[in-house]
């Protein structure tokens, strides 16, 4: 009696997990039947993701995400995120997608899944004009501002571990560790390759400039794990749009005629 108990238990729970992954394999259902797909940009992230002088919305991820909404037949929401909120708002469903330069990392690929990459995420190390400073040892007794949580943070932790007397400063979000760069709360700072010219447009004064690059990451949209219909539309989404140059030109557009990896598009 107890055995056969334990059984029908066994059989009821694995319904009811074989009912919880059919519920996350269906994002894609739910974004068509509702006519909208609800998507997650950092817009203090320029120029991924930023704000106009107009108040608009603007920028490579917001445009690759009117792109992906044209092209999936429904309309576009956009849910501002932040670099340590991209995770939490993907898992809570809050959002159905992540497009936020998200790099494609293992440990991110622990919790989610991602699209094909769409777009690369260079981490690069900015410090003043005159310093010499051409990799990681060379930082040892600076203060650098980095957005906790992310690539950049990752990146620049493990390069200075054995560095003396640095001291990373760790903010919130990319507006409040550019800011902290923009006004000499710290020289250096590491981040995205496209923060030092905002920098030096917001504030020609500081002279920010590019020092090294720390790593290259290739960025993905953030995809919920078990959801293989919605990986595969997106990814087709991805391929069509590399070989056709769409999410190419949108990516010259942001970075000054700059193309994505040549590897990329074939």
């Amino acid at each position: 009696m107890l055995n056969k108990k334990i059984a029908m238990w066994a059989l009821g729970a694995s319904c009811l997990m074989a009912a919880v992954t059919a519920v996350q394999a269906n994002t894609l259902e739910a974004i068509q039947k509702r006519g909208k797909v609800i998507v997650g940009v950092d817009i203090s992230a320029p120029p991924y993701g930023m704000v106009d002088d107009n108040a608009k919305q603007t920028g490579f991820d917001i445009d690759a995400a009117h792109l992906l909404a044209h092209d999936l037949g429904v309309k576009l929401e956009v849910v501002p995120v932040t670099g340590p909120t991209r995770v939490q708002f993907l898992r809570t469903n809050k959002v159905d997608v992540i497009m936020a330069s998200f790099s494609i990392t293992a440990e991110r690929k622990k919790v989610i899944d991602f699209s094909e990459p769409y777009g690369v995420v260079p981490v690069v190390v900015g410090g003043p004009k005159a310093a010499k400073v051409v990799s990681a040892k060379d930082l040892a007794g600076k203060s650098i501002a980095v957005t906790r949580g992310t690539t950049s943070d990752q990146a620049i932790t493990k390069e200075t571990k054995d560095v003396p007397g640095v001291s990373i400063v760790r903010y919130e979000d990319d507006a409040t560790t550019n800011t902290a760069a923009l006004t000499g709360q710290q020289d250096y700072i590491v981040a995205a390759s496209s923060v030092l010219p905002a920098i030096h447009k917001s504030n020609p004064k500081r002279d920010i400039v590019y020092k090294y690059t720390a790593i290259s990451f290739p960025m993905g949209v953030g995809i919920r794990q078990n959801e293989p219909q919605l990986k595969e539309k997106i990814n087709q989404w991805v391929s069509k749009n590399l070989k056709n140059g769409k999410l190419n030109d949108i990516y010259k557009k942001y970075f000054i005629g700059q193309s994505l990896p040549a590897e990329m598009l074939k």
